[in-house]
């Protein structure tokens, strides 16, 4: 692997977590919004990753010194959730509310974000210490021929 690769591969992971914490702050603060541009409330984001540029399988083990098992992580797609259904209250006083008072919210639970964040920011830092790790490795080969 070489020295850089590690760097790589350890940003990328910082990288899409910032991403993902985007989005789930994006989510949070659309907990209460019931009209968007698109009409209706706001549908939870999902962020998907995907590994990046993966070696097969058969090159791991051959005569190439270039070869690498993991080349980091990608984000492929930011999707609307239209699993969950919207959350309705009765309030016939709102403007949103339908024929019978009801008002649609989006679907966003703020228990299953929160809990997401702290997913997302522990994975950030796990990737901030491997490559803190990656760069004290670095400087400590640099120094041995002082």
């Amino acid at each position: 692997m070489a020295m850089f690769q590690s760097f790589n591969i350890s940003a990328s992971g910082m990288t899409a977590e910032r991403f993902r914490t985007d989005i789930i702050a994006e989510n949070i603060a659309n907990v209460n919004t019931t009209s968007t541009e698109s009409g209706g409330p706001y549908r939870r984001k999902i962020v998907t990753f995907q590994a990046r540029e993966v070696t097969p399988f058969s090159q791991v083990y051959s005569a190439s010194k270039n070869a690498a098992v993991g080349n980091g992580v990608k984000v492929t797609a930011v999707r609307e959730d239209t699993e969950t259904d919207f959350i309705k209250e009765y309030d016939p006083a709102n403007p949103d509310a339908d024929e019978n008072g009801y008002v649609s919210y989006p679907n966003v639970n703020t228990v299953t974000e929160m809990t997401n964040l702290i997913d997302s920011t522990r994975a950030y830092e796990a990737n901030a210490t491997a490559f803190e790790a990656s760069k004290s490795m670095a400087q400590t080969g640099l120094s041995i021929g002082q």
